[in-house]
């Protein structure tokens, strides 16, 4: 399907410009992933871009995972409430640019007060990596608070574009990533020999 998607850039050039908002509760926490698993990132863009419609990385492959975990300037964070996982920040660092990649709920999750510490998280984290810039983009299929948050939180707009995008429809087989699990097959098949 055909859909008009209007992208909003934004960034962050000094750490003062950030205002974190704190946990919704002590049973709340954020790990780094410290050994890339190709699953986890895979699960986590899976099920929290599916109502949002996360569609560019639905055709990849274990491999494009593997590549993708792989990479040096790729990093995974996975925020914990009273144990169990509730969503993920994805950080690609390039020289002195911090990129928050993907970030986001699980659905379970949201309406939680979960979005804003976990994207304080985010952003004191990305500022921890020693950048002189942070930044994110979010766009009109995400959630209807995704931009507010990110102004709350002292991102400033620098860019936007209006661009139709061919999204895959809603029963379209993509969504169920099939080269990624076709390709995980062949990974366990491989184990058992």
């Amino acid at each position: 399907m055909e859909i008009e998607v209007t992208t909003t850039y934004l960034e962050m050039l000094s750490r003062d410009a950030f205002i974190a908002k704190p946990p919704p509760g002590d049973d709340v926490e954020v790990k780094k992933v410290e050994i890339p698993t190709p699953v986890i990132n895979h699960f986590f863009f899976v099920n929290v871009g599916r109502p949002w419609r996360w569609y560019s990385r639905l055709s990849w492959t274990l491999e494009d995972w593997k590549n993708l975990v792989e990479n040096e300037s790729i990093s995974t964070w996975i925020g914990y409430m009273a144990g169990s996982p509730f969503g993920y920040i994805e950080f690609d660092q390039q020289g002195e640019r911090v990129e928050i990649a993907f970030f986001g709920l699980l659905p379970q999750y949201i309406g939680m007060k979960l979005g804003g510490f976990l994207l304080s998280e985010a952003i004191r984290l990305a500022w921890s990596l020693g950048p002189k810039r942070v930044w994110v983009h979010t766009c009109t299929l995400d959630h209807e608070h995704a931009l507010n948050n990110y102004l709350a939180r002292g991102f400033s707009i620098y860019k936007e574009e209006t661009v139709t995008e061919q999204i895959p429809d809603d029963d379209d087989p993509i969504w169920s990533t099939p080269n990624f699990y076709n390709s995980l097959s062949v990974e366990y098949e491989s184990l058992r020999r």
